[in-house]
């Protein structure tokens, strides 16, 4: 759990995903997950399992996702029941075509969750 001097507690989930190696398609993947494109229910689907905040960074074909959460989220029950909301399996469907995954795996199959290995307290 991190305490931002800002506001409430929160938790964080790093996570990683491999895309196809084809330039095509990674240019694809950047572009429907640009703010104009993305279907409206997902990131309410998100909201409504207390997904907080959510970053995906792209470095050749390896995705890492950075999910801020709010401080009591259930890792397990909030993604099983992310899977069953609104277009979010038709989603899954859509984005697998970039993926190096199968069109009937769910997000939380997808999406590997990363071990933290270094933290560091800096303070000014």
């Amino acid at each position: 759990m991190i305490q931002t001097s800002t506001g409430p507690a929160y938790r964080r989930y790093c996570k990683t995903l491999s895309l196809k190696d084809d330039p095509q398609l990674i240019h694809d993947y950047k572009k429907v997950h640009e703010a104009a494109h993305i279907w409206p229910e997902i990131p309410a689907g998100m909201k409504q399992v207390g997904i907080l905040r959510m970053e995906i960074y792209l470095l050749g074909t390896r995705l890492f996702m950075i999910m801020d959460t709010v401080p009591d989220f259930d890792h397990d029950i909030a993604m099983a029941t992310l899977a069953t909301l609104p277009r979010q399996q038709e989603w899954e469907a859509y984005v697998s075509r970039f993926q190096q995954t199968s069109a009937e795996a769910t997000a939380d199959e997808k999406w590997q969750l990363m071990e933290q290995i270094f933290q560091v307290e800096l303070s000014e």
